[in-house]
């Protein structure tokens, strides 16, 4: 059985504490280092605590060359400075925004239900954004139809740990408890992905779609609600989810209207569909640290490694 060595920058986060869970228990997974440089020599359960029991490892002060896979958990604009810090026959996957924008790089796009066939031949993948995960799934089928002709609207509400672990104001108890905010909206960082891979499926659109994120009173998770026009039946728009992601082990069409309790702690992207009159609502529900983050990160590890896509992934959630 193939042994796959990976190795974590920037360990100490939440996207790095998930993929250490996915990754002490994947089957074909040897973890090789974990870096952190405010926590190097300490117990990765001393950060983690939920790895207690778990593993052993401590947090390294350097970097192990002698890794097949390398994943980016650093802040935005890190990424870009440790790419050299490693051979071109090591695979790196960057769960940051920096390559996420096709320009003067060699990294895939890593959203698997887009770019399955590259990510496969790929030494560099870009995870994408969580946003932008439920987004694109939602909408990516209509792109392939050609049916993104008009505004879409994308009413969209993530738990705290979206905001990463640093604490602020907006992420503190206090102040997200019982409380609900707007933040960024029209100009969230994940729209230019999203309209790339849209421009990607379907070459003539215009672009017109609007983010509203809210911050929600919950830890984990993204609900996205999007409307916008559509002529098109709601039996006709249903099979053509249908038929987009029948081959896919993580998205769904639900049958009645979804919720985030259905997808946290899992992979899973549920899809759901509701139609009046002209105007088309889609239901989009994903983990924002796992489907949004660490778990499609590993789903693409395995793309890469010529793994079944499911490989360490078949995880229940908390529904209650």
């Amino acid at each position: 059985m193939q042994t796959i060595k990976a190795g974590i920058i920037g360990g100490a986060g939440y996207t790095a504490g998930e993929l250490l869970r996915i990754l002490i228990n994947h089957p074909q997974v040897k973890i090789g280092f974990v870096h952190s440089k405010s926590n190097a020599g300490n117990f990765i359960y001393e950060v983690h605590d939920d790895l207690f029991g778990e593993t052993d490892l401590k947090f390294s002060a350097t970097f192990d060359s002698n890794v097949d896979v390398v994943f980016f958990c650093v802040a935005h604009g890190e990424a870009k400075k440790v790419v050299t810090e490693f051979s071109p026959s090591v695979k790196i996957i960057d769960l940051s925004q920096d390559h996420r924008i096709a320009a003067d790089h060699s990294f895939v796009y890593g959203l698997p239900e887009l770019n399955k066939e590259a990510i496969q031949n790929a030494n560099y993948v870009a995870n994408p954004g969580c946003f932008a995960t439920a987004i694109q799934l939602a909408l990516l089928p209509l792109a392939e139809a050609g049916l993104l002709n008009g505004e879409v609207y994308a009413s969209c509400t993530t738990g705290s740990t979206g905001a990463g672990q640093s604490l602020t104001e907006t992420s503190h108890f206090s102040w997200r408890q019982n409380n609900l905010s707007v933040y960024k909206a029209f100009m969230h960082q994940h729209l230019a992905e999203i309209n790339q891979s849209l421009l990607q499926a379907q070459d003539n659109y215009s672009g017109n779609l609007y983010i509203l994120p809210q911050r929600g009173s919950f830890t984990r998770g993204i609900l996205a609600c999007i409307t916008l026009k559509s002529d098109k039946t709601l039996n006709e728009l249903q099979v053509l989810f249908e038929d987009k992601y029948q081959d896919e082990p993580f998205v769904f069409l639900a049958p009645k209207n979804c919720h985030l309790k259905q997808v946290v702690n899992t992979n899973k992207c549920l899809l759901y569909l509701e139609k009046n009159e002209d105007d088309v609502m889609i239901v989009s529900v994903i983990d924002n640290l796992l489907k949004g983050a660490s778990g499609q990160a590993v789903q693409n590890m395995n793309l890469m490694f010529g793994l079944p896509e499911t490989t360490g992934l078949k995880l229940k959630p908390s529904a209650f």
